[in-house]
């Protein structure tokens, strides 16, 4: 039920209000080690809002299935403890925890109707045949396949066959759902087509989703926060907007979207020195090394000779290349030693060779942790 004041469920800031936010799962410095040596997680603190889409995202063997398969209890810490609505699960066997999964690989049984697909862990659980057959039609009614239910997997398409094993999950009600990259296996369209389902459908159900994903895209346009890892550690916990835009570390920058890094020395004229170029930073800098990141779209390339607007950082180049990527023109460019990309919107671009001008404003230069 929304708030009356906020208009928000499940994520209510207001104080005192019996929708505010609740902590569905809570890590506490867990860590998760093989054979004593390997670390496949080292100390992560995470918590997970009720009712709130989080997306584990990073490189393989960052340790984002790690987390999954800990949460699910396919998997036992080495260390810390793991909870769910403030109960510790972290030995808990996988049955008797009040969560659900769903795989890339949808491992539904092809002997099977879809109902009974759907059906087969209620069966498990032995409850009246009557209960069995009201859940079962609504879950399939909330992913949109009533009409399929006497069809086998094998007639279904990829997209119907990943909604069928939503449906087995949900049809359980767990307190949280977990996806481990469930459209890995699909088409680029069909993918954005579920991405869309997939989001109004946990949005509708106020379920807590955790999500499993290397793909930035999904991440930013599904998420209502990112938990970005790599190296068994978490690098920045924030909405799409915030790691985007104001990433904590160079490898958020450079892992989440494309990013130039302007690296070189400040001594309190609150200027970074790159290489000849002066750059002034949207944040005070502290004397000594830093690095700075600066997103393609946020360089504006002109005409050699041309004057941009006042109070932006302004360095003269040449075109070394253009690439057209559809939505518009990547070009790099030379600033003395270093390269400088843009993303140019469509239309006339230069050529390379071409003299130019680059701008970019001080408050779009991040400054990352190295």
């Amino acid at each position: 039920m929304p708030c009356i004041d906020c208009g928000f469920a499940n994520r209510c800031q207001c104080e005192g209000c019996e929708t505010a936010t609740k902590e569905t799962v809570e890590f506490r410095a867990v860590a998760k080690s093989y054979d004593g040596v390997t670390m496949a997680l080292e100390g992560l603190d995470l918590t997970v809002r009720s009712g709130e889409f989080l997306t584990l995202l990073g490189p393989s063997g960052c340790g984002k299935t790690t987390t999954l398969r800990l949460l699910a209890g396919f998997e036992e810490p080495t260390a810390g403890e793991i909870r769910i609505e403030g109960v510790p699960v972290g030995t808990l066997p996988a049955y008797r925890r009040p969560v659900n999964t769903v795989f890339q690989h949808y491992a539904l049984f092809p002997h099977m109707s879809v109902a009974d697909n759907v059906a087969f862990g209620l069966r498990m659980r032995k409850l009246p045949e009557a209960e069995i057959r009201t859940r079962t039609d609504k879950a399939l009614a909330l992913v949109r396949l009533s009409e399929l239910g006497r069809r086998r997997p094998k007639e279904l398409s990829g997209g119907q066959q990943q909604r069928v094993a939503l449906a087995r999950a949900l049809v359980l009600e767990p307190k949280v759902l977990l996806l481990d990259e469930p459209l890995g296996a699909l088409d680029l369209q069909l993918r954005r087509a579920m991405q869309v389902e997939l989001k109004q459908l946990q949005r509708e159900l106020g379920m807590t989703f955790v999500y499993v994903t290397h793909d930035q895209e999904e991440a930013l346009a599904m998420s209502d926060r990112i938990a970005v890892m790599n190296g068994g550690r978490l690098e920045q916990l924030d909405t799409p907007e915030q790691v985007y835009l104001h990433p904590a570390t160079r490898f958020v920058a450079q892992f989440l979207g494309e990013a130039n890094l302007l690296e070189g020395e400040t001594d309190g004229d609150g200027l970074l020195h790159w290489g000849g170029v002066p750059v002034r930073v949207g944040a005070p800098l502290t004397p000594g090394h830093a690095v700075v990141a600066l997103r393609p779209e946020r360089v504006t390339v002109y005409a050699a000779g041309t004057a941009p607007a006042g109070g932006q950082n302004v360095a003269s180049g040449q075109v070394l290349e253009r690439l057209f990527v559809g939505t518009g023109t990547r070009v790099v460019a030379t600033i003395g030693d270093h390269r400088l990309t843009a993303l140019m919107p469509p239309g006339p671009a230069p050529q390379p060779g071409d003299a130019v001008t680059v701008a970019f404003a001080p408050e779009h230069c991040v400054v990352v942790a190295p």
